[in-house]
């Protein structure tokens, strides 16, 4: 053990030591900055707001902004998708943005490519994928409210067996679970407050996230509203056939995995290959750009590729 110990250098041992001491260093004031929050007043958007001392109007203005909702640029209505993709309701500061950065990226590439290749570069960076990444943005939100929904339908479900009144349940879901269900039902407790009625509260709530399930909940407590009947139970079923269609979409998704790998491996193999074969023998596709038929060719091939990827992927996505 000995002889062991002194081939070991010390330089090394020292190294790790102090590798290890600054490993821990970071982590921990990583940590301690992530460590936002800590209590119930901090789950939501919402909660924040009311921490800072926020009224009522001031927090539907900042959370709720019907002038900026309304609002289009250039023939869309950037407002409302950029409440549904749970961003700040700025359109024209989101479409001024998008066009500055379009003209920039114009210029700075017109000595390299030309005014016609620059134009469409700048066009499609900053024209289409800010609206493709906004729409995925909004997807991905939608996407996380219509899963955390059915947690807070038997939340309220609960508070109503228990005796509470309906506008009640909707605070303790306001109240106690995250954004971004947290805050939209936080607006309908401050909607409510503010004079709005509860059918309309909810109805409003559908139209801010266009999704089959919160039409189902606006419908529910529609009838319930203008019939009566046991709410709490029509709650819990309506949570139960959610959580049952998530299943069932995941499930979908595990099964139709391979045929979407296959699809998208498929589909990107004509680019690889050809990008294989323009560097490592440039003259391959080289000696033949210029003949006439070649560029229709090109472009009849691209065709027929993404056609196959539209049919590909199609066949193995799902709906339900």
């Amino acid at each position: 053990m000995s002889d062991l110990l002194s081939r070991i250098d010390p330089g090394w041992i020292i190294f790790i030591g102090v590798f290890l001491g600054a490993l821990l260093l970071v982590e921990g004031l990583r940590q301690l900055s992530s460590r936002r929050e800590t209590d119930a007043e901090a789950r939501s958007r919402r909660m924040r707001l009311i921490a800072k001392g926020m009224h009522l109007a001031e927090r539907l203005e900042i959370l709720l902004p019907e002038e900026g909702t309304g609002k289009q640029f250039l023939g869309l209505n950037l407002g409302q998708r950029l409440m549904a993709a749970g961003l700040p309701q700025q359109p024209m500061g989101f479409g001024v943005g998008a066009l500055a950065l379009m003209v920039l990226t114009t210029l700075a590439a017109m000595p390299l490519f030309g005014a016609p290749a620059a134009l469409g570069l700048g066009v499609m960076l900053w024209g289409l994928v800010p609206l493709i990444t906004l729409s995925a943005m909004q997807a991905a939100r939608l996407k996380r409210i219509s899963a955390q929904l059915p947690d807070a339908l038997d939340l309220m479900a609960r508070a109503l067996k228990a005796g509470h009144p309906l506008s009640a349940s909707i605070a303790t879901v306001a109240e106690t679970m995250s954004d971004p269900i947290g805050t939209e039902f936080g607006i309908m407790v401050d909607q409510i407050s503010y004079g709005d009625e509860l059918v309309l509260a909810f109805r409003k709530l559908a139209d801010r996230n266009p999704s089959e399930d919160f039409h189902y909940l606006a419908v529910s407590i529609a009838i319930q509203h203008g019939t009566g009947g046991n709410l709490g139970r029509v709650l819990g079923v309506l949570a139960e056939v959610m959580r049952g269609r998530i299943m069932m979409r995941r499930k979908i998704k595990a099964m139709s995995a391979e045929g979407r790998i296959s699809a998208l491996i498929l589909s990107g193999i004509p680019f690889l290959m050809v990008g294989l074969n323009s560097i490592l023998s440039p003259s391959y596709y080289g000696d033949v750009v210029h003949v006439p038929m070649f560029m229709p060719m090109a472009l009849a091939a691209l065709g027929l590729i993404l056609l196959n990827g539209f049919v590909l992927f199609r066949l193995v996505n799902f709906r339900i």
